[in-house]
């Protein structure tokens, strides 16, 4: 329940800490990216249950997204950079001798996050660090690859799980005639619920590669 609460307070301390930044010259972003799965997200082995008699494989594939931005410079070298970020991505369990189960998971979340600039901030330019935290809400979904006369998968489970996450990367802003381009590559791990014992899904950690535009 504490950590519920927590998680609540997230997306209000961003909006909080955004309106205190209003008075700067934000700078605007929106673009595309991929991410890879790592650890126990790409892939993770699950022993033999009462339910299933052989172990089972579960993993996810590249997933496709985008992004919304907006980073406030309050010095030369700072900003702080609040966004939404959206992301699926599908994957499959595998278990010899049983239906193969399709996984979906689908990602949406507040994000904010320091910005270290080794150039300039006020113009979003150069090389920079970013780092930070943000409120996942995640749905993963399971079914099978077929089909009843309906149309309807035979056997179909979603969970929903919000929890809070961590990032830390590298970018760069490419400066062109009209808008600057940005490249990022982001690390983002899951920081809660993901605990095996009490059957609470992998955390969903990965590399994100991302390719915008910054106006």
């Amino acid at each position: 329940m504490r950590a519920a609460s927590r998680l609540a307070l997230v997306p209000a301390l961003f909006l909080a800490a955004a309106g205190a930044l209003c008075a700067q010259s934000p700078n605007w972003g929106i673009g595309l990216s991929i991410g890879a799965p790592t650890g126990d997200f790409r892939e993770k082995v699950y022993p033999p249950t009462a339910e299933v008699d052989v172990q089972q494989i579960e993993g996810y594939d590249i997933g496709l997204g985008g992004q919304i931005t907006v980073s406030m410079p309050v010095d030369t070298n700072l900003a702080f950079r609040f966004g939404m970020l959206g992301m699926g991505t599908e994957g499959t369990n595998t278990a010899t001798g049983y239906d193969t189960l399709i996984l979906s998971h689908s990602l949406f979340s507040l994000t904010g996050e320091v910005q270290l600039f080794f150039d300039n901030a006020y113009w979003h330019r150069g090389t920079y660090i970013a780092a930070g935290v943000s409120a996942d809400f995640e749905r993963f979904e399971t079914k099978t690859d077929y089909t009843d006369y309906w149309g309807d998968p035979v056997y179909m489970d979603i969970r929903r799980k919000s929890r809070l996450g961590g990032s830390l990367g590298v970018g760069h802003t490419f400066k062109g005639s009209f808008l600057n381009f940005t490249l990022e590559a982001i690390y983002h791990r899951t920081l809660n619920g993901n605990d095996p014992h009490r059957l609470e899904p992998p955390g969903a950690d990965f590399l994100r590669i991302a390719f915008g535009i910054v106006f």
